[in-house]
């Protein structure tokens, strides 16, 4: 539910530059500065350590707060103005306050089927971001009721997640170490992890970003197609290619945890070591 702040502006891209004049530009800005604001939250967060001196409950619910607050004052402002970049980028910078802790939460009833727990999380998160389309289909042509909509969901999310109960395997604090940077790079296993991490959030997130744009140009281009419809088609069908990911993700997980979540790692001798599932045979890629 809190997810679906992060394409809410994005999925009204089309009426807002019907109704407004910006440039492109000025409407990737509103699209980019979503990711900005996330990596830059992570990355104080992680300096900070917020996710383990705060409470997970809390700091979910504060940035949830934050984040439904700075969409819904969109409502309030010049659609063309850069504060509405700004804005959009408070709202990237708390998601990393929802979706890491969120993640961290899960993992805490983790017990052998990790990959189920990241799946049904990664896929709850792939539907909150195509909401904002669905409900860009049932608000019409009023873009407001997108953005209104979305935020009263982060809202809902935020007391929701005060019920959550955390399971036994919390993690104890830990201090921040500068130096553990460079293990993102010298271990070989978690480099090829982040390459690939990096590469594959690159093309989603293009492509999730876009796709409304490109439908709704596509159907546009339909001389039979009035503008009307084309809206209403575009909107539900980028739901339709964003949420079926969910799926994806579900059964993602499940053979993670049937496999074995790696091929392998590599002990202090530097020899590789197959991870083997207990009863289950080895894939080798």
């Amino acid at each position: 539910m809190a997810l679906a702040l992060w394409f809410s502006a994005t999925a009204v891209l089309p009426s807002l530059k019907a109704e407004f004049t910006f440039s492109d530009g000025h409407a990737a800005l509103l699209s980019s500065s979503v990711a900005v604001g996330f990596v830059c939250g992570t990355l104080i967060s992680a300096i900070l350590g917020l996710s383990d001196r705060a409470a997970p409950r809390r700091l979910f619910m504060y940035s949830a707060l934050t984040a439904a607050a700075a969409n819904a004052a969109i409502l309030l402002l010049d659609p063309t103005s850069f504060s509405v970049v700004a804005m959009r980028f408070i709202t990237g910078a708390c998601m990393a306050g929802v979706y890491p802790v969120g993640m961290k939460m899960a993992a805490t009833w983790a017990k052998k089927d990790t990959g189920l727990l990241v799946g049904l999380l990664v896929g709850a998160l792939t539907i909150g971001s195509a909401f904002p389309h669905l409900f860009n289909a049932a608000g019409g042509v009023d873009w407001r009721f997108t953005l209104g909509a979305t935020s009263v969901l982060a809202l809902g999310a935020a007391l929701m997640v005060n019920f959550v109960t955390l399971g036994p395997a919390l993690a104890m604090r830990s201090r921040f170490e500068p130096a553990a940077i460079l293990k993102a790079w010298s271990n070989k296993p978690l480099r090829l992890a982040n390459l690939g991490y990096f590469g594959h959030m690159w093309e989603l997130y293009a492509m999730w970003a876009w796709i409304g744009l490109f439908l709704h140009a596509s159907f546009l281009a339909r001389a039979e197609m009035s503008a009307s419809d084309a809206k209403l088609y575009a909107n539900l069908a980028s739901f339709a290619v964003i949420g079926v990911g969910a799926l994806g993700c579900l059964l993602g997980g499940l053979f993670a945890d049937r496999v074995g979540r790696t091929t392998g790692d590599y002990g202090g001798d530097g020899h590789k070591r197959f991870l083997r599932p207990a009863g289950r045979r080895v894939i080798r890629c």
